[in-house]
């Protein structure tokens, strides 16, 4: 059995619906699916159009702006490999241009900077964030930074 210290961090799985996702974060955009029958955007993506059953999609470049919808700071880590990182923080964030839409991700210092680089006291719900990839395994993985360090 693998130890914390070799043990990897959780990574994303991939499917048809989801994998513009990832392309276009590995070109450092954020791009979420969008119905083009009816203009609804949907996340997490998927074949079929919950608004109009549409099957028609594209995908929608996002400012990466938005706020911390919610967060949570984990007590002790769910898993051995992010002891490591502890205390680390997972927020939601609400996206600008989308309110609806809300991703989960890590709010960092900078884009290669350590899950636990932000002190646990500037979390705070409504606080503006902007997107920032970063490669983790070979991933490029958004991660989020405060607009106002």
């Amino acid at each position: 059995m693998a130890d914390a210290t070799t043990e990897p961090l959780l990574s994303p799985t991939f499917d048809t619906d989801g994998a513009p996702f990832w392309e276009y974060a590995a070109r450092g955009e954020l791009r979420i699916q969008a119905c083009t029958a009816c203009g609804e955007l949907r996340f997490p993506p998927r074949p079929c159009c919950p608004h109009c059953q549409s099957f028609d999609s594209e995908w929608r470049r996002m400012s990466g702006r938005g706020r911390i919808w919610s967060y949570v700071r984990p007590h002790p880590p769910l898993l051995p490999a992010y002891a490591a990182h502890a205390p680390y923080n997972a927020i939601i964030v609400e996206l600008a241009e989308a309110p609806r839409i809300r991703l989960v991700g890590n709010l960092v210092a900078a884009p290669d900077a350590a899950l636990d680089s932000v002190d646990p006291e500037r979390l705070r719900i409504g606080a503006k964030v902007q997107v920032a990839f970063t490669d983790v395994d070979g991933i490029a993985m958004p991660r989020w930074l405060l607009e106002r360090p």
